[in-house]
C-alpha cells in the first residue's frame, strides 16, 4: 500500500505543531495530538492522522471550527453538568469533559456530563481510557452526520453513532468496547478509498434499497449527496438484527441531544439551505462511575479479568485459533508499533508535506529521503 512508519516523536511533534500553526493553543494542541495518535496506537487508522488534514486542519482553515476552544459549563450540580462547546476543538472538550465526570464520580460516586456545539471529537475509546485509569467504569457517545439508515429505510437519518464503554481490569489492557453503531463508519470508507479497497457486501445500502458495492470513492460520494446511507450492525433489514443496531444508534443520538438541547439527525450536516459549509454542533455525553464507591478497585479489576479471561478460555470454533475480549487486539498492536511508529499511506503522505509547507514547518519526512 506504499505506507512508511513515521516515528512516534516525529509524529507526535510535526501534528502538535501544525494544530498550533492553525490557532490551536499548545496546551490543547498536545490533547488533539494525543487523541489523535492514540488511535494509531491501537491500529484504528481510520481516526488517526489519516483524519488529521480533512477533519481538522481544512475544517479550521475554512472557519467552521473553532482553534481556540470556549468550555463553557452552562448547568452543574454535584453530579452533572451541561457544557456548550461553542464549536471548538472536540478534543479538548471531550478531554475536559471526561475529566470533569471523573472528578464527580470521585466525589459522589457517578458524574456525567453532557455537550452541545462540539465538533468531531476522535477515537472515542481515549475517554473511557481516561477514567478506567482512574479505577472508574467510563462511557460515552457522540452523534455525528447523518449518513446511516434505520431498518427499513434507506435515507441517512442519524450518524455512525458510537456507545463506547471501559471497564478497569488487573490485566495490562482494560475492557474497552469502542465501536459505531453503524456495521462500518465513515472514517472506514474515506480510508478504505485511499487505500483503494473496494466497499464490504452490506454495509451501504442505496436509495432504491440495494446493496451498494465496488469502489469505496464513489459510494462515499453517494453517502454524501444523499443517494446511500451506511447499515446498522445488523445489517439490511430485521432478519439478522439490524434493529438492534438502529435502537443503540438511537439511544445515542437522543443522550447526545436531549439532556442539554442539542443538534440531532439532518441539522449535523455541515451545510447550510445554501449548500455553504457551516459547523457541526456535535453533541456527546460522559458517564464516569467510581468502582471505590461500590466494592472497590481491586475487586472490580480482579472480577473483570476473571471474567474476561474465562471467556478467552473457552472452547474455540475448528480452526481459531484464539478467543479475543475487547480492548486486546489494540493493546497487541500497541506492542507492535510503540519502539517503530505509525504507518502512513501514500494519500496521507501527501497531506502531511502539504501541511508542513503551507504552515512553513521545519521537518523532512521519511517518504522524502
Amino acid at each position: 500500500m506504499g505506507k512508511v512508519v513515521l516515528d512516534w516523536k516525529t509524529a507526535h511533534d510535526f501534528v502538535c505543531d501544525a494544530f498550533c500553526g492553525v490557532g490551536v493553543p499548545r496546551e490543547d494542541s498536545e490533547i488533539c495530538t494525543d487523541v489523535l495518535l492514540e488511535s494509531d496506537r491501537r491500529g484504528i487508522e481510520s481516526h488517526g492522522c489519516n483524519r488529521f488534514k480533512p477533519i481538522y486542519i481544512d475544517r479550521i482553515n475554512i472557519g467552521i471550527q473553532n482553534p481556540v476552544t470556549n468550555f463553557e459549563i452552562i448547568k452543574e450540580t454535584e453530579t452533572t453538568a451541561v457544557v456548550d462547546g461553542h464549536d471548538g476543538m472536540g478534543q479538548v472538550i471531550g478531554y475536559k469533559s471526561m475529566k470533569l465526570a471523573i472528578e464527580k464520580a470521585k466525589k459522589y460516586g457517578m458524574g456525567m456530563v453532557v455537550v452541545r456545539n462540539s465538533c468531531h471529537y476522535g477515537i472515542a475509546g481515549y475517554y473511557p481510557s481516561m477514567a478506567c485509569k482512574e479505577g472508574c467504569i467510563g462511557i460515552t457517545g457522540t452523534n455525528a452526520r447523518p449518513s446511516v439508515a434505520p431498518t427499513f429505510g434507506v435515507e441517512g437519518m442519524f450518524g455512525t453513532n458510537p456507545l463506547t464503554i471501559g471497564i478497569p481490569t488487573d490485566e495490562p489492557f482494560d475492557f474497552l468496547i469502542d465501536c459505531a453503531s453503524s456495521i462500518t463508519q465513515n472514517g472506514k470508507i474515506e480510508y478504505y478509498a485511499r487505500i483503494k479497497e473496494d466497499v464490504h457486501p452490506g454495509t451501504i445500502i442505496d436509495i432504491n434499497g440495494n446493496p451498494v458495492e465496488g469502489d469505496a470513492g464513489e459510494a462515499l460520494k453517494m453517502i454524501r449527496n444523499g443517494t446511500a446511507a451506511l447499515t446498522t450492525l445488523g445489517g439490511i433489514g430485521e432478519s439478522l438484527g439490524g434493529y438492534k443496531g438502529y435502537g443503540y444508534a438511537v439511544v445515542v443520538e437522543l443522550l447526545s441531544a436531549v439532556l442539554q438541547d442539542g443538534q440531532y439527525g439532518k441539522a449535523l450536516n455541515g451545510t447550510n439551505e445554501k449548500g455553504e459549509k457551516v459547523p457541526y454542533h456535535l453533541g456527546h455525553f460522559f458517564i464516569a462511575i467510581d468502582t471505590n464507591h461500590f466494592l472497590g478497585e481491586e475487586l472490580c479489576r480482579r472480577k473483570a479479568g476473571e471474567i474476561l479471561r474465562s471467556i478467552r478460555a473457552s472452547k474455540k470454533a475448528p480452526g481459531a485459533e484464539r478467543i479475543y475480549t475487547a480492548g486486546e487486539k489494540e493493546y497487541n498492536v500497541w506492542q507492535q508499533r510503540k519502539d517503530s511508529g505509525v504507518p502512513i499511506n501514500e494519500a496521507v503522505q501527501k497531506e502531511m508535506s502539504k501541511v508542513r509547507d503551507d504552515l512553513k514547518l521545519n521537518y523532512v519526512f521519511p517518504w522524502e529521503k
